[in-house]
């Protein structure tokens, strides 16, 4: 049985890892999916090697390693399989006389973790807690409340042993990812788009580490990711008017490149530190088109490193059209991006501060405006959750507060 495109990037480096970014609730559905839309002689590979991804009956042996999540993905489970989660949610309507809908709707996102985390938990325990993790994201909404951030983040630990927190890149949550190091709770740093904002994580993360040495906190089974929204960061319009009002011949090339330069950046300076911290890639985007010929950059140009890809749907399905078209080079995450780019780069303050370590300080985080923008969308599905609970307490005639 032939490779898929998925195996062969992974062999690029056998420390690599694949993530499925979406809720585990949704990938028997988007299987089925997928091979129905495919030709008649091209389903039974296809099928095959999409059952790879996850050995539901034997996960160890999953092509994908672990799962990320976000308030729009858990949106997106409820959305799959309406009828159930109604039936959920109006049981725990039922059996809790008096809840209020700002409790409802996040015992509703729990559940939807605590079974994602279940489903992923026998990878966990047979990889003695490498493999198997699930992020869960604390309420974007609140992603300046540190005490409310530390308070989230044990009721998410609490659902099960492979739960990893994701904590917002914001000026607070530096001093979250510290703290909840520092007790051996992992952590996936999410909102985050600049070197300097990767840095401030990392150093916060070795922090955290030598607090638990210091206090004997076993570290055996901590893990702490940074993801980089690379697609988040370079779709700012910001940027287009920053090039007009500066003058700047930036292309749709130097686009990819720039984003793709603060990640090799990163994975350089943590490789060089030996920080804790593993790099992890998400919001990629398909393309460009060179030469007449399909290309996936954002993929393509960070194979060979060890780092997490974590890939949704809509990554995964042009990566399995294009199938052997995408050719992987093992040292591609090595290579510098074009020194043009680099150039154009240092000429606008939007780029300046994403690729330099010390282009925004602590206090700008919030204020960035891929931070603005991601936190929007992040807050509009968890009024997506919000709403649903609503009106199911509507229907069953419960006050909402």
């Amino acid at each position: 049985m032939a490779e898929s495109v998925v195996e062969r990037l992974q062999a690029t480096n056998p420390d690599m890892e694949i993530w499925w970014d979406s809720s585990p609730l949704i990938f028997d559905a988007w299987v089925k999916k997928m091979v129905e839309a495919a030709p008649a002689a091209q389903k039974k590979e296809l099928e095959a090697q999409l059952r790879r991804l996850l050995v539901w009956d034997d996960i160890a042996k999953s092509v994908i390693r672990g799962c990320t999540t976000n308030p729009p993905l858990s949106l997106g489970a409820i959305k799959d399989n309406p009828p159930m989660w109604e039936k959920w949610v109006d049981e725990k309507i039922k059996s809790s006389p008096g809840l209020k809908l700002k409790d409802l709707w996040w015992v509703t996102y729990k559940e939807i973790i605590r079974r994602g985390a279940e489903k992923f938990l026998p990878m966990y325990e047979a990889s003695a807690g490498r493999r198997g993790w699930v992020s869960g994201q604390l309420n974007p909404r609140l992603f300046t409340e540190k005490e409310v951030m530390y308070a989230q983040a044990d009721e998410l630990v609490a659902l099960s042993p492979n739960v990893m927190i994701k904590v917002p890149a914001s000026t607070q949550g530096v001093d979250v990812v510290r703290y909840l190091t520092s007790k051996a709770i992992s952590t996936n740093v999410t909102t985050c788009f600049s070197l300097p904002q990767i840095m401030a994580v990392a150093r916060a993360a070795r922090e955290g580490v030598e607090e638990a040495k210091k206090n004997k906190v076993d570290m055996s089974r901590w893990r702490a990711v940074i993801t980089h929204m690379l697609g988040r960061l370079t779709e700012r319009e910001v940027l287009w008017e920053q090039a007009r009002y500066y003058g700047v011949n930036w292309t749709e090339a130097d686009r990819r490149w720039f984003g793709l330069g603060v990640f090799k950046n990163a994975y350089r300076l943590l490789k060089e530190g030996a920080y804790p911290s593993k790099m992890l890639l998400c919001s990629v985007r398909p393309g460009p088109l060179v030469n007449g010929k399909q290309r996936f950059w954002d993929i393509q140009e960070l194979a060979g490193g060890d780092i997490v890809y974590t890939l949704p749907p809509y990554a995964l399905e042009p990566m399995f059209a294009l199938g052997d078209l995408l050719d992987f080079r093992e040292g591609a995450i090595e290579e510098p991006i074009p020194e043009s780019t680099v150039e154009k780069i240092y000429q606008m303050p939007y780029t300046m501060q994403a690729y330099e370590p010390h282009g925004m300080s602590l206090d700008q985080f919030n204020s960035h405006p891929a931070t603005i923008y991601t936190v929007g969308e992040f807050t509009k599905a968890v009024q997506g959750v919000e709403d649903f609970c609503k009106g199911r307490m509507e229907k069953a005639g419960v006050p909402l507060s």
